[in-house]
Parts: C-alpha cells; structure tokens; sequence
C-alpha cells in the first residue's frame, strides 16, 4: 500500500490560470463564420460586424421586422472565452445598449450565460464608436457564441460590430453511452491517500448516472454521482457502519446539470476538510468516519459502478453523456486511454469525441400568451397520439389542448396542483377527467405519452402505468394541437398558460420540426423561445435566511420562515424581541420569552426567563445543574469537574451578556476542611472557567485576577489570616458565596473542585443561573450640532439582504441620516423634507426611491422611528406608525449591493446636507452601532441626546409615547392598552351577561400596505405579511364564555373562549372552503376567579400563545393567509354571526360575565375606546358596561376562597384533637361564623358595587377622564395608517 501525501495538479481545466487568455478571437475568422436572423441589406450583413471594422455599411443591422434578431459567431473550435466586447455601426445612430449572450457546442442548443449574480443582461453601447467591453465573471468553454440585442438606440436602430476574447485550450474527451465505462488500476492492492484533488467536466441530456466511485474493505468510499440533475459527493473514510447502511448521506451541490451543456466539477480533500465545486457554487463539509486517509483497493471506476466479476454489468445507472480533461491527482485518465495504457481498463465502447445528440428544445415564456400550435400529422383515422417532454418549476398550467369528433368536445391536458390532469370535455356539459404523476414541476424533464385508440384515452408519464379514460364511441383529433396554450380566437375557456420548456414532439408518431416552426413552414406560435431551454434555478444559491425554504415558479421565489422564527420576503427579520428590556416596554409581565439578541443576524432566537417584578428588567438563563451539588473524594490530582450547559449557545450568551448594562452569577460554596487555596503557596485547589474556557480562581467581585473570597472584599472572614472563609480548614460547615460580576468572564462554564479527598472533607455548591439587566442598545444615542460633523464606521455588508432602524429627533428641515457609497452603487437615509423620509440605493439597476411623507411635521423635536430594509426581493420603508412603503425588486436584476466607502452616520462624504439633531438606537442587520462611544472623539458630535425622553428610564409604560415639553414630558397613550399619566394603570370594565363592545374598523387592514404600482402589479407570491398581535388580561367564573372576536367582510374570523370545561381554546378561521385551526393551549379550567393574562402573536402559519407566566407555546396553522377587510372586534356577546362554528356560536351567546382588562389587537385599545369615545361611531356598547378593576377583584376572591381554606383547615385540626361531642359543637361554632362573615363580605361588596356604579353613571369631568387617559381620539383617526409590525416601544 503506497500513501501519498502531497500532490500538484496541472491540468487542461485550470490552463487559463496559468497564462493569459485574453487575445482577439474574431478578427481573423473567415466571413462564413458570421450568421444572423436578418439583415437590412448585404452591407449590413453578418459578416460586416467585426471590432473597428468598417466594411460594408460598418457594421451589421437586422431587418426593421426582424422580432427575435441575433448575431452569431462560430469560433471554428472550442476557445475559453474570457470577455466580450460591442461596438456600435460605424458612423451611424445605430448601436445596441443592451444584450444577452448565448453559447453553444452545436449551434442548435443554447444555453444563456449570466454573471455570478444571476444576471443574464449585459450593458451595451450609448454610441456608435465607443467599445464596450464585458468580463465574464466565470470563463465558458465553447464554440458558437450568439448576441440577442434587448435595447438599443431608440432614436436609431439596431448596431454591433462584436469582439470575443479568450484562448485556444488542450482538451481530452471520452463519450460513455451509458453501458461503459473506464477504470484506473493501481499499481498495487490498495491506494491510501491523505490528499485527493479530481477535476472534470461532463454534460449529458440524462439526469441520473455515476461519474466516479472508489471503495476500500475497511469501508472507505467515494462515489460522484449524477441525480436528478444535480450533483452528490459520497465520502467516508474508515467507517465500515456506513458502507452498506441505508444512511449514506450525500454532499449536494448545482443543479439542471442535464441541460447537454459542459459543466466543470473539481473536488479537494485534505484529510477530513473537503470542497466541491460545481461550476460556480462549492459546498464545505467534513468527512464521515473516523481516518483521515482515503483507501481504495484496486481501481476507481469512471462512469460506472461495474459488478465485480460480471463485465458489462453495473450495479447504478451509468452516466450517458462526455467527460473532458478528467484528472485524478495530476493523471489525465482520459489521456492514458486513448494510448491504451495499461493501468486503464475500457468497459463497453468508449469513444474519444463527443457526438451527443442535440435534443433541442423551445421555451414558453408567457404564462398567459405563449402557445405552439401544430398540425396533425400522418393517418390520424381511428384516433391520434401525441408524446412530447417537458420540464417547469411552475404548478399550473396547460400543456395540450385540441378540439375533437364529433364536436363539440375536447381534450385538456394541464399541470394543477403539480399534478397531470387530463380532462375530456363532453357535448352534454359533463367531463371525464383521470389524474397521473407527483411534483411534476420539479425542474426535472418528464415525458408524456397520450394516447387515444380502441374507445379509450390514456395518459402514461415517465413511463409509469397509464390512466385511462374510457369512451362510448372512438374520437379523432379536429383542427390544430395546441400546446402550452391557446389563442382567445380558437380557445374560449380561460387557462394557465404553460410556462417552461418543451422538446421531442411527436404527432401521430411523426417528429415535429421546430426549425420548421421558427422559419414559418409549420404551424404557428407566439412568446416563444427556439433552439434552447430557459430554464433557472431560482433556488441556487438559496438566498432564504435563517435556515428559510426556498421553493420557486419560472420567474420567481419565496421562502418559507414557518418554524425559523424569522419572518418577511427572505426569512430576515426575526419575529422575537431583542431583549427582556424591549419586551417590558411593549407591556409584557414577568415570563419565558424567547429573545433574539442580534435581530436580523445570524444568531437564533434563545429562550430566557424575564423578570420584571423589579425596577430593572432581569434577564435570567438558567442552565443543567439547577440543584446543589455535593462533593467528596476529590482531589487536584482527581478532581470533580462539573459543565454547565446553559439555555442558549456560547454565541447568543456572549451577545446577551455584552448587550445587557451588567450582569452576575451567584455562586454558593458551602465547605467543611475543604479550601480553595492551598495554604502554603496560594495555588488554587478549586476554580471554575469563563465562557471562553480560560481558568479563574476569584469567588466574588467584579475585580478579575485576585484570588479572594467576597468574605476578603468586604473584610468579614471568619479567620482574617486567609483570603476566604474555606481556607481556614476548619471542621465545622463554612460559606464563601460569592456573586461574579465581571461581564466579560460571564457565565460560568465549569467548575473543578479539588479538595474534598481528607477525612471529615466535604463540600456543597450551587451555581445560580446568570442574571443580566438592561439593554445598552436602546438609549445609545448622538446629537449631531454642526451639519459638516458626521460619525463613520466601517463599510456595511450588505450585498444581499440589509435593514437599518433608528429614531430621530430634529429641528432641522432636513439633512442625511446615513449613507454609504461603492463605485456605482449606494445607500442612503435621509429626512428629505420637514415631512417626508426618502430610503433611496442602488444595486446596479438605477436608482430606486421610497419616500414616506406625515400627516404632520418630522421635525417637531418628538422622537421619529424609521426602519429602511432591501433585499433581494423588495425594499420597504416604514416611518413611525404610517403606512410601509413596498416595492417590489426586478426578477432578474442585480441582487448584490457593493459598498466600497466607509458608512458615514448624520452626514455625508461630501459633508453637505448633514443631519442636526439625534439620533438613537441605530441597528443594522441586528448590529448595534455604539454611537455615543464613537461620538466622544468627534467634533461637531456629542453623545447622548438632550431632553426628558431621552433617557433609559421608562418615564413612559406599555407602548405609551414620551412627548417632550418645553418644561417637562407628556405621556401619548393612544397606541396603549392601558391609561393614566405613564400609561400604567389598567383599563378595565365588568361585563355582564348582556355587556359586549364592539370596535368598527373605518377602513380594511390590507390598504394599511400602501404599495406601489409597480408591487401592486406583481403576483404575491412572497411570504406572507400576515400578522396579529393579540392582548388582554380577564376574571370570570363562568363558563363558557366568549372573550373576543375578530371577524372580517370576507367571513373570516378569530375566536378566542372559554370552553364548558373551562379551558381556553383559540379558534383561527381564515380559509372558507376549510374546517376552522383549534387550538387549547390551557387545558386546565381558568374560569376559576383569578386573574389571567393572555397573549397571542402570529407570524404567517405560526401563532404564539402565552398564558400568565409560563413559556410561549408555537402552533402552527393551515394557511398564512392575512385577514381580509377586517370588519370589528367584539368583546362579550356576539349576536347574528352566521359564519362562526357551530361551538363558537354557543359561547357568543352565553357572552361573558366577569372583567375584561387592558385588551389590545395591533394599536387599537378597544376598552380604552369604549370608556373615552362613547360617542364614536366606531365604538358599539350594548348591555350595561362599568368600569372596574380586575386586579383588585380578582385579589379579594383569592381572599375568599383563601379564608374559606384557613377555616376549613383551622376546623379539621380541631376535630382531630378533640371529642365527637365537642368536634361536632365546633364544628357547627366555626360553620356559623364562615357563613356570617361570608354574608357580611357579600353585602359589603354589593354596596361598593352600588356606589361605584352610581358615581361611574354620572357625568366624568373632563380634567379628570384627561388626566387617566391621554386623548384617545387621535388613535380613532390613525389606527388604520399604523402597521401591526411596527416596534416603536420606547417613546
């Protein structure tokens, strides 16, 4: 066995990496190497359109009719071609300022080339003598060049004279028919190697076959495989577990790799670290087993896997297509066959050059006016048969339709569902319709056999058992074939057209000429593409963030978040809070929430207890050792050493804990002779490691390197000739608790204890959970006094995805938030008038502009949000509570913003129009942007921002707005459920059996979008924008119940009750045509007097529910369609709702007795409503409403039922010590008395109830409503220009 362990790889395939490949290609070719669809006239021929050239009429011109013109190169051989370069006609106003560029081996099939960011448009000329010239990003292999000229001058016509540039390369190729293949013997048994390095490039018109495979008897493998149309590497080294198991698992990489065009693979392994390269794309991964060489016994095998002893027989399906310039570790496998070298053994008939069949192949691009129609062809007596191929993404559309005898019927065949459906319409009004195949629309070709004969149709695809339709008397086709659509003269029934590739036609048995069609002698058509396959996939690389699904039709993708906790068009936005801080300031109470610490960046969401009992927000991550720990028997030789596994990764607890003001851990060491540092050289006997792993031997502080206990800092050990309370070795029990306080060595991450191996040593710890508080983020702040001072910070990565938010405060008319340049491209924010905020880029398809304009003046001296985000699918810009502002991206634009220049914030590079004021919270792809630091060494810059809401204390609770005063602040509580002077105190009223509000919405939710219209026009296809936020606290004792309802003019609705058991149930109903979601979050009974609070937030399929305190439950839901024209929300008693379900029906009569608090949907506070806008035609009150206290009567019935519980159990321990006799006096004494002072409670009750009710029937003074609640009314005019996503919490 030979192990090699470095090797160098020269080959063909990298040839243009090692000298220049940039020379001239078309200036010698001969004039018959120029073709072209037209040409005005023979000076503008073809051949006339070389660089610089002025022959003829100086260049070449299609005809004024020409519909599809293009201008086509033959190299004469295959070239490596580098750049590409045009030229206006010379001495003219003709020139081409757009192109698109297609290469081909043959001439007949096409492929288009597109840069590495997907573009397939390449810029032209804006004049006639200027040369363009155009890198490839990527170098292509081929022969035939064409150019299709998309724009030209629209003051002239259509110009080009054309240069191609590149190099001449080696090529060695081998042709496998799919029953051969080549194997490469070693010179001894067995070949071990620690580094391989294989290139090749191959195409086929086939989507499955082995391309390499190697294997070892210790179970070591590789194999290379082709299937359905991409590429998967399977590599193991030294695991015989995996050899033959079922749980192989395969690298994956490109994809519509059987297009019959070449593709190059290269693969690098060392070691374990492996890199395959498909084209442009490469995949990084390490290996399975446990070795980290590669052995194969004997050979490897190229394109084939054969059958040990049985020459011609392989055990997978073989590759069919060519390999050119294949090396295994600097061999040229193909080059030692076709000398008949010896150590390479030919199975079957390999030839060397390529001769593949050129399938060609047409492309529908329209999916509402492309067709082809064909005549019939051959006999078509006694019925007719139709086969053909095609491959789509799409899940709809018509593949065939044609018109039969006897008339009127006909005949459909069309994808629905990603299913084949074929339809026979009959004369009678009625159909016949059979179904065949599954995700039809894959990408992938799939063939179809129709055929009708012997009084029966039937329908067989890729081969599989056919569907049948039978008939009472044998049909004929009438007319034309259309496929892929239908023109409305001949068609008179709407469908889907067909949007895809088609190829191999055959009517009645006889192939269908597609030249023919192009050159007008066969049939017709329309938005068709001849001679190549348009096809893309969308889903390559998969720009879904967060681990979002990506799936896609021909002209588009979307991304799937469900599951990910990520929402919008590319999973980038991140539906949780950043913090236990932000949650409290959008009115949460004390529970588990799931935070998200860099919002939009890569790090998930992470579950933490919030504390919010106290003045400061705790965020509290407990870990796996919650108990005590008890230790003997250790020692520093054989220590105990405990991990600690908390409820968040290394990543998110680092970012939490350098996000949070401060942070601690407490830890509890209780000891008995058993030190911590050893007595004669102060070596630590025990020590825990920080989160970075790194020793620390300090036990309390905030001061890193002092070996002491907390005792030693606030001077109190118990023995003060030692550092800690341990180290004095005592007999007795002895505490160093300690609370670790240093951020950057936070959390704990393990403990060692080394001193518990003596007689009578023991010792007892316990580490508390970490504990932070405050988010630095939310009130870092710089104001900006002079408009030349601005702050820069490196230059954003944004190429795909980018979302900024801020708030600001100004006086100024204008000035420019942040801007950020590359060479062409740029970003920028900026207040461009005293009321309106312009989000304005460019990534290389012009400039693109989205502006908000208020109602009111921005530049009031209050506190504005903005939240500006592109990506590869839109652009949005939302301004405080105004309606967003999408639009739609191009679909097949440039999608990679390139910055060059540093991000420059309250200014620009020019240092004009600069922004005066504050600034705040800045946040970019969930970085947070410490401008007060960077503010503190820039003139014309300080940190911080005057003025009373410009604090971090929350002068204002639970979405309520700080308004500055000349001489103090206001509270706005308009978008708040709750009241008062800081919007703190509850709202809350008693329902009785009769009581319900309802709140009537002025306008439809689906307007609030506010979109362009140019996003109006595009299919909503992307994610959904589907969003609730839901809110409310109740006391009830009956059930069931009906809490709230939220129903719209399209008759969906949401329904949240008390079952009969008194369980809550959630019900969603979104779809019409389906069964309603039901969900029971609770099973227990919450009718029972207390006071719950409810919250609820869905994000397209996902809604999450929380109940008091505990953990928020994820369900998901059938559908993530938004609520349609949303009619009202109703509290209490419905009346006549039709739609509702049977069980919902029942609770919305019995309505709801008890107390409603604090209820908030979106920004709209219906209590609030109710109680300050009686008069408001939005407002519906039926049944008697009072304004209560949920709090405070839900306490004095935990009263009662807790006295009635201290008697009940004062009088068992009585009859437990007592006589029957006396048991039986007592017992009847202490009944008495519960019974009295259960009356004398009631009735004291009832009185105050009484009173309460009168007072609150009487007029409410103004000054007094006004000091509880800040006007309400504005909300009544803006709750519909508010968008439900929006996180303005902190003013």
């Amino acid at each position: 066995m030979v192990t090699l362990y470095s090797l160098s790889v020269f080959s063909g395939a990298s040839a243009a990496a090692h000298y220049s490949c940039n020379g001239p290609l078309v200036s010698t070719l001969p004039h018959s190497s120029f073709q072209s669809s037209s040409q005005s006239s023979v000076s503008y021929a073809a051949h006339n359109a070389k660089l610089n050239r002025r022959d003829g009429a100086g260049g070449w011109s299609p005809m004024v009719t020409d519909q599809e013109p293009w201008l086509q190169v033959d190299l004469k051989e295959q070239m490596e071609v580098t750049a590409v370069a045009t030229q206006g006609r010379f001495d003219s106003w003709d020139w081409v300022s757009s192109y698109l560029l297609l290469y081909s081996d043959t001439g007949r099939a096409w492929k288009q080339y597109r840069q590495e960011d997907g573009v397939g448009r390449f810029v032209g000329n804006t004049n006639s003598e200027a040369v363009v010239q155009n890198k490839l990003s990527h170098p292509v292999r081929t022969r035939f060049l064409r150019f299709v000229p998309r724009d030209w001058n629209p003051s002239g016509w259509m110009g080009l004279r054309v240069e191609v540039y590149g190099c001449s390369y080696k090529s060695y190729v081998a042709d496998f028919d799919g029953r051969s293949s080549l194997l490469y013997r070693f010179n001894q048994k067995s070949m071990s190697t620690l580094k391989d390095v294989i290139s090749l490039r191959f195409k086929s018109h086939q989507a499955e076959g082995v391309l390499l495979h190697g294997e070892g008897q210790r179970g070591d493998y590789i194999t290379l495989e082709l299937h359905r149309g991409r590429l998967d590497l399977y590599l193991n080294l030294d695991d015989s577990r995996l050899r033959f198991s079922s749980g192989r698992v395969a690298v994956t990489v490109g994809s519509l790799l059987d297009d019959q065009h070449w593709h190059s693979v290269h693969i690098e392994r060392f070691n374990k670290q492996v890199n395959l390269t498909v084209d442009a794309h490469t995949q990084h991964f390490q290996t399975k087993g446990e070795g980290h060489s590669l052995e194969v016994d004997y050979e490897l095998s190229f394109g084939g896997i054969p059958l040990p002893g049985k020459p011609g027989t392989f055990l997978r399906k073989n590759f069919h297509g060519c390999m050119e310039n294949l090396y295994y570790n600097g061999i040229n496998i193909i080059d030692l066959a076709k000398r008949r070298k010896p150590q390479i053994h030919s199975v079957g008939n390999v030839t060397f050059s390529c001769s593949q069949p050129q399938l060609v192949a047409c492309t529908f691009l329209s999916s509402s006016s492309s067709f082809l129609s064909l005549p019939p062809a051959g006999s078509a007596t006694g019925g007719f048969s139709v086969r053909f191929q095609f491959r789509t993404w799409n899940p709809d559309g018509l593949l065939l339709s044609l018109q039969l005898n006897p008339e009127p019927q006909r005949l459909e065949l069309q994808i629905s569902n990603s299913r084949l459906y074929l339809t026979l319409h009959t004369s009678r009004r009625q159909k016949s319709e059979v179904s065949a195949g599954h995700r039809v629309n894959d990408g992938l070709w799939h063939s179809v056999s129709l055929d009708a004969r012997n009084l029966q149709i039937s329908l067989s695809v890729d081969g599989e058992s056919p569907s049948t339709i039978e008939l009472w008397e044998q049909l004929d086709s009438r007319g034309s074939f259309y496929f892929g659509g239908c023109p409305t003269k001949d068609c008179h029934f709407p469908a889907l057209a067909f949007q895809g590739c088609m190829r191999l036609l055959f009517i009645n048995k006889q192939p269908m000429n597609l030249s023919h069609v192009q050159q007008g002698l066969l049939g017709n058509y329309n938005e068709l593409k001849f001679d190549t396959c348009n096809i893309r996939d969308r889903c390559l690389p998969n720009l879904c963030e967060h681990g979002g699904r990506c799936s896609q039709t021909w002209s588009s993708f979307s991304c799937d978040c469900s599951g990910t906790g990520y929402s919008g068009a590319t999973c980038h936005n991140s539906i949780y809070e950043s913090s236990c801080e932000a949650y409290k300031l959008i009115g949460s109470s004390s529970g588990f929430y799931s935070i998200d610490p860099d919002g939009s960046g890569p790090l998930g969401p992470a579950q933490v207890y919030c504390n919010m009992t106290e003045e400061k927000v705790w965020t509290v991550l407990s870990h796996n050792i919650p108990a005590a720990v008890t230790v003997q028997g250790s020692s520093v030789n054989k220590p105990h050493v405990m991990s600690l596994n908390y409820s968040a990764s290394a990543e998110q607890l680092r970012a939490i804990v350098s996000g949070s003001e401060q942070c601690q851990q407490e830890v509890v060491y209780n000891c008995k002779r058993s030190r911590l540092f050893n007595n004669k050289d102060g070596s630590p006997l025990s020590w825990w490691l920080d989160r970075e792993g790194e020793r620390r031997s300090y036990w309390g502080g905030f001061l890193p390197g002092v070996q002491q206990c907390s005792c030693s800092l606030e001077e109190n050990c118990i023995d003060m000739n030692y550092f800690c309370n341990c180290d004095a070795d005592t007999d007795a029990w002895a505490n160093d608790t300690g609370v670790l306080s240093y951020k950057d060595h936070l959390p704990l991450s393990q403990i060692v204890i080394g001193d518990t191996n003596r007689t009578g040593s023991q010792a007892v710890y316990h580490i508390g959970p970490l504990r932070c508080y405050g988010d630095k983020s939310i009130w870092n702040a710089a104001s900006f006094y002079q408009e030349s001072s601005y702050l820069y910070f490196p230059t954003l990565q944004a190429e795909l995805s980018s979302d900024i938010s801020f708030y600001f405060k100004t006086g100024a008319p204008s000035g420019v938030f942040l801007e950020n340049l590359g060479l062409k491209d740029f970003i920028r924010v900026e207040l461009s008038s005293p009321s309106v905020v312009t989000f304005s880029f460019d990534v290389g398809n012009g400039p693109v502009i989205l502006s908000v304009k208020s109602h009111l003046p921005l530049n009031d001296r209050q506190w504005h949000y903005v939240r500006a985000e592109r990506n590869v699918k839109e652009a949005s810009l939302q301004v405080d509570l105004l309606p967003l502002r999408v639009l739609e991206a191009p679909a097949d634009g440039h999608p990679r913003l390139r910055l060059n220049s540093q991000l420059f914030v309250g200014g620009t590079a020019s240092q004009q129009r600069g922004f005066l004021g504050c600034i705040r919270t800045l946040t970019i792809n969930g970085v947070s942007f410490d401008l007060e630091e960077r503010a503190k060494m820039t003139p014309g810059v300080s940190s911080g921002c005057p003025g009373y809401c410009s604090g971090s204390s929350s002068l204002c609770h639970n979405r309520g707005r700080c308004i500055e005063k000349s001489n103090g602040y206001v509270c706005d509580c308009s978008q708040s459920a709750y009241g008062g002077s800081t919007c703190n105190q509850e709202v809350s009223v008693s329902f009785d059996v009769e009581s319900s509000v309802t709140y009537t919405f002025q306008e439809p939710f689906s307007v609030m979008q506010n979109r362009s219209s140019q996003a109006s026009s595009v299919s909503t296809e992307s994610s959904s924008r589907a969003r609730e936020d839901v809110a409310f606290s109740f006391v009830t004792s009956q059930r069931p119940a009906m809490l709230l309802t939220v129903s719209t003019f399209s008759q969906q609705y949401i329904a949240v009750v008390l079952a009969k058991n008194g369980s809550l149930q959630i019900w969603y109903h979104l779809q019409t045509d389906r069964s309603p979601d039901v969900f029971s979050p609770a099973l227990n009974n919450l009718a029972d007097g207390r006071l719950h609070r409810i919250r609820m937030h869905r994000v397209g399929k996902n809604l999450y529910v929380q109940i008091d305190q505990d953990i928020h439950t994820k369900y998901t839901l059938s559908s993530d369609a938004e609520l349609i024209l949303i009619r009202s929300l109703t509290l209490g008693k419905v009346i006549g709702r039709e739609n509702l379900s049977e069980k919902v029906k029942q609770a919305a009569s019995k309505g709801f007795i008890g107390c409603l608090s604090s209820v908030q949907f979106n920004h709209v506070a219906p209590l609030k409503a109710a109680l300050t806008n009686r008069g408001s035609s939005l407002v519906t009150i039926r049944g008697p409403l009072v304004e209560s206290n949920c709090g405070a009567l839900a306490e004095s019935t935990s009263h009662i039922l807790q006295d009635q519980t201290i008697t009940a159990n004062k009088d068992k321990e009585q009859r437990g010590s007592a006589t029957q006799k006396d048991l039986a006096v007592i017992a009847g004494v202490v009944t008495a008395v519960v019974f009295i002072s259960v009356c004398a409670l009631a009735a004291i009750s009832r009185l105050l109830y009484q009173q309460r009710r009168a007072q609150r029937s009487g007029d409410i003074k103004e000054e007094n409503r006004h000091s509880m609640y800040t006007d309400y009314r504005t909300e009544l005019h803006l709750h519909n220009s508010g968008r439900d996503t929006m996180k303005e919490y902190y003013i």
